[in-house]
């Protein structure tokens, strides 16, 4: 297209103006757009702010309320601390006031009683008064009575005395000297008179005494009366398991017997087996262990070894304990283990039934009782009571009396004089140098003359009972004896033509007395004598 050269001429400068109006319209629709953008955001800005202010709001008020909650329940939790305290002073209070005024009326009562006893006193010291003014009034008139009477007993000797002088014709040295003499023998006669009542009177009161301190000692000290059993049985359950345990050929018997050092006795008797052995601590390993052996069912010969081992080291264990203990329940320190040890081996011995250790003890408590009423020491006699018997864990071992054994033995662990004297000397095999000595002495028979303490074995009742009739017969003129009650009475039947009435009596003491001596025996044995006259006739 053609266009005029003063128009081509112009038209840069149109177009710069176009440029300048374009840049114009953009600048300022850029700012329009920019400001309602800024108002936008400026909007946006505010309604964000106003929802953070607003939810700062709610939750300064929930953080306020639950202050103030939690503030409250503080004031109230401290009110309530404070009220229990103020409660608890408040009784305090109240206690202290009722002990106060519990003290106080102690006080008066004392005050009363001191009164009273002071007015008391106050009239005693004025009879008192009185009575010693009347007793010196009459020391006056008691002595001027004696010097009046001593005056006419001197003139009636001074007569006396010249007219035995006169009618006898001796001098008075000759009259002296025979008035001496039948003084000295009237005086022998009395002294004589007055030591054998008082010996009699000193014997009576010992006896009186001595049974009192027995039976005060045998009342503060009561212990069980059970007799233990020193035979060692063992329950199989089956034949079969019998003869698992003799084993083939008898190996494991052999083995077992070996291992433990007793003897197995496999009679016919059905379901028991029967271990023997003198040392008890060996047969109450071997009967635990065979026990075991039974239990569990596996026999054989290692096996034995092993269960045999194991028992004897919780043997070991076990002894150790039971001293321990037994010195603990009689109240001993000082013990050596080695003695507490072997008075633990005391549990598993016996004599006559009655278990060593418990019998130990028992004498123990009895020593320290005795020993308190002679006014001794009661720790030293309970030491001496619980050592006396320790020989007789190691008479298996050691040849020799127990006494002696158990001395020899404690004193390697220095034990006092007084102790080993009384351990060595309880069954008179030495002199007692102590007093502890017969305290022991006589809490051993205390012990085992109890009623159920010791079993007495058969033969020896047997012949204790014929020893009995043996010693009533043998007096003249009985014809039958008869030991009942087991043997604690004799009834004596004598032979009415030679022994009367009156020798009845005589025969019994006799017969006491011949019982006393030659036996042995708890308690007493009563002595009846029975004497009859029958007279038979017949009517035809």
């Amino acid at each position: 297209m053609w266009l005029p050269s003063t128009i081509l001429a112009e038209i840069p400068a149109i177009a710069i103006g176009f440029a300048v109006a374009g840049l114009v319209i953009g600048a300022v629709g850029s700012l329009l757009v920019g400001r309602v953008a800024g108002m936008k955001t400026i909007a946006r800005s505010r309604q964000e702010s106003e929802q953070v202010l607003s939810q700062a709001r709610g939750e300064a008020e929930t953080t306020r309320k639950q202050i103030e909650l939690d503030a409250r329940n503080d004031v109230a939790k401290r009110m309530e601390e404070c009220t229990q305290e103020i409660n608890a002073r408040r009784n305090e209070q109240r206690e202290t006031e009722r002990r106060l005024t519990k003290r106080e009326d102690g006080l008066d009562r004392k005050l009363d009683a001191l009164t009273t006893k002071e007015k008391y006193l106050s009239d005693f010291e004025t009879k008192i008064s009185e009575r010693e003014k009347t007793v010196v009034v009459k020391d006056a008139e008691l002595d001027q009575l004696i010097t009046s009477h001593q005056e006419v007993l001197e003139t009636a000797r001074s007569e006396q005395k010249q007219a035995l002088l006169r009618i006898s014709g001796m001098g008075e040295d000759e009259g002296r000297k025979e008035a001496l003499q039948l003084l000295e023998q009237d005086v022998e006669h009395e002294a004589a008179l007055i030591i054998q009542r008082v010996n009699e009177r000193t014997e009576e009161e010992a006896r009186e005494i001595s049974m009192r301190i027995t039976l005060q000692a045998i009342q503060r000290f009561a212990s069980e009366h059970t007799a233990d059993n020193t035979v060692s049985t063992i329950a199989i359950p089956s034949d079969d398991m019998k003869g698992r345990v003799i084993g083939r050929e008898g190996r494991n018997i052999r083995a077992f017997e070996k291992a433990t050092g007793v003897d197995v006795i496999v009679d016919d008797t059905p379901g028991v087996v029967v271990v023997s052995c003198f040392d008890p601590i060996r047969r109450a390993v071997a009967a635990e262990s065979l026990q075991k052996l039974i239990d569990d069912g596996r026999i054989h010969p290692s096996r034995i070894e092993e269960v045999v081992e194991q028992n004897e080291k919780e043997m070991n264990e076990r002894l150790v304990k039971i001293g321990r203990d037994a010195a603990i329940e009689a109240n001993l320190q000082g013990i050596h283990p080695r003695v507490s040890e072997t008075m633990g081996r005391l549990y598993y011995r016996t004599s006559y039934g009655q278990n060593i250790l418990r019998h130990s003890i028992e004498v123990a408590y009895l020593c320290q009782v005795i020993a308190d009423e002679l006014g001794l020491d009661g720790t030293i006699a309970r030491r001496c009571g619980y050592l006396h018997d320790i020989g007789k864990a190691l008479d298996h071992e050691v040849e020799g009396g127990h006494p002696a054994i158990g001395m020899d033995f404690c004193k390697k662990f220095n034990e006092k004089e007084m102790v080993l004297n009384a351990i060595g000397g309880h069954h008179n095999d030495i002199p007692a140098t102590s007093p502890y000595t017969p305290i022991v002495m006589a809490a051993d028979a205390i012990s085992g003359a109890r009623p159920g303490a010791r079993r007495e074995t058969l033969e020896k009742y047997v012949r204790r009972l014929e020893q009995l009739e043996e010693i009533a017969t043998g007096m003249k003129g009985v014809k039958m004896a008869y030991a009942v009650q087991a043997g604690r009475e004799v009834r004596v039947v004598v032979d009415p033509e030679s022994v009367d009435d009156s020798n009845c009596q005589y025969l019994a003491r006799s017969i006491a007395k011949r019982v006393s001596e030659e036996m042995t025996f708890p308690g007493e044995i009563r002595i009846t004598v029975l004497r009859e006259m029958r007279t038979v006739e017949y009517a035809r």
